[in-house]
Parts: C-alpha cells; structure tokens; sequence
C-alpha cells in the first residue's frame, strides 16, 4: 500500500525522468501549479478524477491516484526550517505576522483570512536589478462571531 511519502517520492522520481516543471504537470490536468505541487508533497487532496488523470500522465501505479485523492493529515515539522527558501518565509512571517494582522483587521474587522477558501500564485518578474519572485495570496475573509 502507498503512502502520500511514497507517492511523493515517486512523483518527484518520474517528474525528474521526463525533464518536467510543475506548471507543465499542473496544466496536464487543468489545475492551478501551487494546488497540485502541494497535493503531489502530500499537503492537499487532488479530485479524483483530476488525481487519476495525474497518476495516468506520468505513468504512476494506478493506487498512486487514490492516494493523491486521499485527504491529507496537514502536519510539519515545527523547528525553525533551515532550508534557506523556506526559511525566509518563515522570516516574512515572524517579521510581518503582526503588520498583517493589523491591516487585515483594520480593512475588515476583527477576523482572519481563511486558507481553505484560498488560492496563492508564484510568478517570476524580470526587473532591472535583478529578477524577483512575486508571490500572490488571495484568501476569503472570516469574520470572527461574537457571542
């Protein structure tokens, strides 16, 4: 029986061999990049249909997209990452959690931005001193109940 790991492994294996990005293998079955790199590292569930589509494409065990579909057990490892990509978002939210909170709250009122009704985009952009990666998140606004 295949694990979400084990699925994970062979995803990156096949997308490795076939010279893939993950925007090619997003659109391969219609999807956004970020939704189905996230469901491919075991963070999100694919649709079914979607994550068979998936496993057909790159030539995965057919259990590979029951396990694609399968919903997730969102947990991670609660150290301070020492990946440096990783690390500085975990900087960008130590540095601008409270700003963020603040204006969310001040634009909205007391509540928070939902990451389940949610969606995030990563786009290079060319500039004259030197590329930058703009990251994009959209989230539903969840006002807190009072009672």
């Amino acid at each position: 029986m295949l694990s979400k790991k084990d699925v994970t492994e062979l995803v990156y294996e096949r997308k490795r061999q076939a010279g893939l990005s993950w925007a090619s293998i997003a659109d391969g079955i219609g999807m956004s990049e970020v939704f189905v790199t996230s469901a491919c590292l075991g963070m999100n569930a694919l649709p079914r249909d979607k994550a068979d589509l998936l496993a057909t494409q790159l030539g995965l065990p057919q259990e590979a997209g029951v396990v694609l579909a399968e919903y997730p057990t969102k947990t991670w490892n609660r150290d301070v990452p020492t990946d440096p990509c990783v690390y500085r978002f975990h900087e960008i939210v130590g540095v601008y959690g409270d700003t963020l909170k603040e204006l969310i709250q001040e634009k909205c009122g007391n509540g928070i931005m939902s990451a389940i009704d949610f969606d995030m985009r990563v786009e290079r952009v060319a500039s004259p001193k030197g590329d930058r990666i703009e990251v994009s998140m959209s989230g539903k606004y969840l006002a807190y109940n009072a009672w």
